[in-house]
């Protein structure tokens, strides 16, 4: 089935941290190798939102070699003017390609007068090309992300020959 309101993007970053609350316990964060859905859906948001509409995510292409670094962070203790030091673990030199589209909210019916395809298709576009119109994060705040448009599918990307790749839990 094919959606006339399919949009393409790109998204990049010098790290990345696509973490679960469960994975922070004594306040070391790890990162999963993919971005969620909810993290893609999340920067799609950024990208362009409105309440008249929801996001959905059909594809995501990972570019770049999944690697990651640790870091020493050290972080505010809650109760304590002490800190202790943390180990964050991030992807490094991340690249995704991301193909969404939008389908009416029909929870909001009182917004039916804003379900306009061509608008909002239009709009995105356009906020895709101006690099999002809130800032665009990978995963946490300190993982700043810049979006950019692009054909899905263009491009050599790293897993492009690989059938199926496991990532563990």
């Amino acid at each position: 089935m094919k959606y006339q309101n399919k949009i393409a993007y790109q998204i990049s970053g010098v790290r990345a941290l696509f973490t679960d609350p469960v994975s922070r316990v004594g306040g070391e964060k790890f990162t999963y190798m993919v971005p969620t859905y909810q993290a893609l859906k999340g920067i799609t948001e950024s990208v362009y939102w409105k309440p008249s509409f929801i996001w959905r995510i059909l594809r995501v292409r990972v570019i770049n070699k999944i690697r990651t670094e640790s870091v020493g962070i050290r972080p505010i203790k809650y109760n304590s003017n002490s800190n202790e030091l943390s180990y964050y673990t991030y992807l490094r030199d991340v690249i995704y390609q991301v193909e969404a589209r939008f389908e009416w909210n029909l929870n909001r019916p009182e917004l039916q007068k804003d379900w306009n395809e061509n608008k909002h298709y239009a709009m995105a576009n356009r906020a895709i090309k101006a690099g999002g119109r809130r800032d665009i994060f990978l995963g946490t705040r300190e993982c700043q992300a810049y979006v950019e448009p692009c054909q899905f599918g263009e491009g050599d990307g790293y897993y492009d020959e690989h059938d199926e790749l496991s990532f563990g839990i």
